[in-house]
């Protein structure tokens, strides 16, 4: 019997597709493009599992479809190959870090083609082919040789940055060293996340409760020479180009919030010796507010200046740089066992919650409060970051949650200087500091600003200060200049060279590699065992690779590496144009397919990644290597999709069950039975579980109910699910279907291997449809005929055109299954089942299940692939229901069924239910009281 074999089919297929180049994308779009892209995946040593291709199936789909519409399609697949895991398998194998990512490479290639995806796989692109990364150092030259001009709010090089003439007159070096403190690639000494196990600096997002998230290990935070990205001087523009994209609207927040615009002022406290205040004011009141605060001031950035006289006392970040300078001898030893211990903390420890304990020392200085002239102690405190605003602030307990917290912990004065609304329920508490409050009302305790409102006094007291010389109005991001530099050795090698003077030791002059001699290749190391220090790897390199002789000038090379983020945030660009060796794109394709008109990937990538890849397509635009302010038009997050369903009931101390409604928790939040004794959960396996009613039970007892919850998918959960065993035993076209008809697209949604059972046996009902089940060779089933088809075939097979075609755009592929399910059910039941109506079928559930319609398609006779066929069209005409089914109730239940015409009247429909034999006699005899007719809808008779 020709059952349906994908093993058989599918391998056959994709052979075709790949010796016949079906999917090569033209150099340049003739006619409407359309550049569909996927967030390409790091090829880890597990290869995918089956949450990977939900997104790929996605985008394969728009991508067939677009093609068959006439559109030019761009749908390029890659890797992000450098990374931390590559190499901490070289440290425990000795293997290079290239041989494995190859053969993690190749193992994703083969599962994705597997999978049927049309990509162009000769553009596939991997961030460690040196081809590329030559391009991603080109890049970084670009950043460095840029600085930004802030009227003109764009991007100039470097040789166009103004020079002072007083920085001129002191020479070369000077010169140089001005350009290097506005470059948006520069040098810093920075406050990292070093994890000596590691050997590298990791992410704040890398780090967890100050352990590394790969590997657990210790982190401490430490000044470190780094190499920063100015990516805060896009701040604002990475604000205002949100508002022109098809993102989600939830992926735009998140944006805005990393961002973190706001407005508000800084404002000088003076803390210099009591004698010189007088002389500090009075030179402050004639020059004005200062670029730079001096020893004699703490700078704070602040939102509520109206809070001014609130402020009982300041607050610094541990590793604020006047630290030393403010600390007593008295406090000088706890001052730095506080700060060493703070610097085991992660940003997130630091600033999660306000209801956490606060913790701080004084420092034993004090600070003047400009509004009223009094002094307040200084207090170093872990929940102020020396990355945000200023590294200080104000201290105003009375109107902030943090500062309330601390204040009770200390005992620290809190004075309200904001009345509430009269009809505050808590008015009389706030009044005396026993409870924060953080909106907006009246000043009060304010000296000449009492009464005013809150915008009132903002304005006033800044414009107050501004005349003497201590505050001015001032904008502020949370967006920290992007740190990026790595110390380990699998990653891109920065193309700079660090000048060195007679004696071998550098004189802080740089130097861009020639573009000419890209690319700087990573060296041979035999060890790739960290050392431990915060050291880079590559300075365990040769002396060959470490140092270079330029024009009779020794250099060394820099150490450090790029981290991943690199290769990621430009790849976009690389696939349009592969195999530029003479630039970094053609100018005539960016500007052909730019920009990306579908970017499908997890919202675990909706700040960083993508914020990284807009500021650095900016800085391109700036300088004119792209035609487009922004990369990614459209943007859409696939939901995750959770391993299998697991089976969660509750058992006693004893380990005896307890049923689920026996269950609560008690006052400390753990379960317990209505007895009070504790009780566990249990994972059951699913073959002693069925469903009754609306709840799962155990087989074994009935009684006992069971809980059903799904979790992302782990390898410490035991709950991933690889494709390759998907696709043996059900075909990858089900594996692909069912991703699909699991829920719209952006759902999270839980995984069973029985829903993939059923969409399979939906493709056996399609093949059937075509080919006879009964006969002993591979012929058409004997309901295929030539015949046109009739009213109702037509109708259904316009109508699921029309659906099929609208979901495909509006990305709604579970409804546009379920429409084809309909289909096919209507056209199994039918005797003839003309020959044009499958084909045009076939089109639709092609981009879905790509293989299986390749092979109907041919057993139909047609010729090439079905990919390249026209997509089909409904004709408005053939949706008109030539009748519909109207039920008919006697005393409001349903007692007969009538076919009418669509436009039928009210007064028709009546006498055509009346006509009716069988209406006839359920009414003979009796009296209508009374006739409802809905046109269209029902005819409902009253009778007694």
């Amino acid at each position: 019997m020709p059952r349906y074999n994908p093993a058989e089919i599918e391998p056959r297929w994709q052979a075709f597709w790949e010796q016949n180049r079906t999917f090569t994308t033209p150099e340049l779009p003739s006619g409407p493009k359309r550049y569909v892209l996927d967030m390409f995946p790091y090829p880890s040593g597990d290869g995918l599992h089956v949450g990977h291709p939900e997104g790929y199936t996605a985008t394969d789909i728009v991508a067939r479809f677009a093609r068959m519409r006439g559109e030019s399609v761009l749908h390029p697949m890659g890797f992000d190959a450098f990374g931390l895991p590559a190499e901490e398998h070289a440290i425990k194998t000795g293997e290079h870090p290239r041989i494995q990512t190859q053969r993690n490479i190749d193992n994703f290639t083969r599962q994705l083609k597997m999978l049927g995806f049309s990509y162009d796989w000769d553009r596939a692109i991997a961030t460690t082919d040196e081809a590329y990364f030559r391009w991603t150092q080109w890049i970084f030259l670009q950043l460095y040789d840029t600085w930004f001009d802030s009227e003109q709010q764009q991007g100039r090089p470097i040789d166009e940055l103004p020079i002072p003439a007083e920085v001129t007159a002191q020479g070369n070096a000077a010169i140089e060293a001005y350009r290097d403190a506005n470059r948006l690639a520069y040098e810093s000494d920075a406050l990292v996340n070093w994890c000596p196990a590691l050997g590298t600096v990791l992410a704040n997002e890398e780090v967890i409760d100050g352990k590394s998230e790969r590997g657990d290990h210790p982190v401490q935070r430490i000044a470190l020479r780094q190499w920063m990205l100015r990516i805060t001087k896009y701040a604002e523009r990475l604000l205002d180009g949100l508002d022109d994209l098809d993102w989600p609207t939830g992926i735009k927040k998140l944006q805005q919030d990393w961002i973190g615009r706001s407005t508000g002022a800084e404002v000088d406290f003076y803390v210099g010796d009591p004698a010189n205040l007088d002389a500090w004011k009075s030179e402050r009141s004639k020059s004005g507010f200062s670029a730079e605060p001096g020893d004699a001031a703490l700078r704070v950035y602040t939102t509520r200046p109206d809070t001014l006289f609130g402020a009982t006392y300041m607050v610094v970040a541990p590793e604020h740089p006047m630290v030393k300078s403010f600390t007593t001898n008295e406090q000088s030893a706890a001052v730095v066992a506080y700060c060493e211990k703070a610097s085991f903390k992660s940003d997130r420890e630091r600033t999660d919650g306000g209801d956490k304990v606060k913790t701080g020392v004084f420092t034993g200085s004090h600070a003047i409060n400009p509004v009223n002239g009094q002094p307040i102690p200084i207090w170093i405190a872990d929940y102020v970051l020396a990355g945000y605003g200023t590294g200080a602030i104000m201290a105003v307990p009375a109107h902030d949650d943090r500062d309330f917290a601390f204040a009770k912990q200390f005992d620290l004065p809190i004075v309200p200087v904001v009345d509430p609304p009269s009809d505050h329920p808590e008015r009389d508490a706030i009044l005396a500091g026993d409870v924060c409050f953080v909106a907006e009302g009246q000043a009060i305790n304010s000296g000449e600003f009492d009464g005013q409102t809150t915008a009132e006094v903002k304005a006033a007291v800044t414009n107050s200060l501004n005349q003497k010389g201590q505050a001015t109005e001032a904008v502020n991001y949370k967006l920290r200049d992007w740190l990026f530099s790595r110390q380990r050795f699998w990653g891109e090698p920065f193309p700079i060279l660090h000048e060195l003077d007679a004696n071998g030791k550098p004189t802080g002059i740089k130097r861009g590699v020639d573009p000419a001699d890209l690319p700087v290749l990573l060296p041979d190391l035999k060890d790739y065992k960290p050392h431990g220090r915060p050291e880079p790897m590559l300075a365990k390199a040769d002396d060959d690779w470490l140092y270079v002789t330029i024009d009779g000038k020794r250099y060394r090379r820099e150490t450090n590496t790029m981290p991943q983020w690199a290769g990621s945030c430009w790849y976009y660009l690389r696939y349009i144009d592969t195999e530029n060796s003479e630039r970094l794109i053609d100018p005539a394709k960016e500007k052909a397919w730019m920009p990306v008109d579908l970017y499908v990937g997890g919202a675990e990538h909706a700040v960083l990644h993508l914020l990284y890849s807009r500021f650095w397509h900016k800085v391109l635009y700036d300088r004119g290597h792209v035609s487009t302010p922004e990369p990614f038009g459209k943007l859409v997050n696939q939901g995750m999709i959770l391993g299998d369903v697991e089976y969660t009931g509750f058992v006693d101390p004893d380990g005896n069950p307890v049923s689920t409604s026996d269950v609560r928790k008690d006052a400390d939040g753990n379960r317990v039975s209505k007895e009070g004794i504790p009780v566990q959960s249990t994972s059951i396996d699913e073959d002693d579980v069925e469903k009754k009613g609306e709840g799962f039970v155990l087989k074994s007892q009935p009684t006992i109910k069971v809980d059903s919850r799904a979790h992302k998918m782990s390898k410490a959960r035991g709950n991933v699910v690889n494709p390759d065993a998907v696709v043996r035993e059900y075909g990858a076209d089900a594996l692909r279907l069912y991703e699909m008809f699991m829920g719209p697209l952006e759902a999270t949604k839980p995984w069973a291997m029985t829903g993939v059972g059923g969409v399979r046996n939906f493709l056996d009902r399609v093949w059937r449809m075509v080919v006879d089940q009964d006969a002993d060779d591979l012929v058409l089933n004997e309901a295929i005929c030539d015949e046109a088809c009739d009213k109702d075939q037509l109708r259904v097979l316009h109508q699921t055109i029309r659906k099929v075609t609208e979901d495909c755009e509006g990305l709604s592929f579970n409804t546009a299954i379920a429409k084809m399910m309909e289909c096919t059910n209507f056209f199994t039941r039918c005797e003839k089942r003309p020959k044009e109506a499958m084909l045009t079928f076939l089109k639709l559930l092609s981009p879905y299940a790509p293989h299986l319609c390749e092979e109907l398609w041919h057993l139909l006779g047609q010729e090439g692939s079905i990919s390249k066929q026209s997509w089909p069209t409904w004709d408005e005409a053939a949706l008109v229901e030539s009748s519909i089914e109207i039920p008919v109730q006697i005393n409001g239940k349903i007692k007969a069924k009538i076919n009418v015409s669509p436009d039928v009247t009210k007064d028709e429909l009546a006498s055509i239910a009346l006509a009716d034999e069988k209406v006839q006699s359920l009414v003979e005899g009796k009296t209508i009281v009374k006739q409802i007719v809905v046109p269209g809808r029902l005819v409902n008779l009253v009778i007694k």
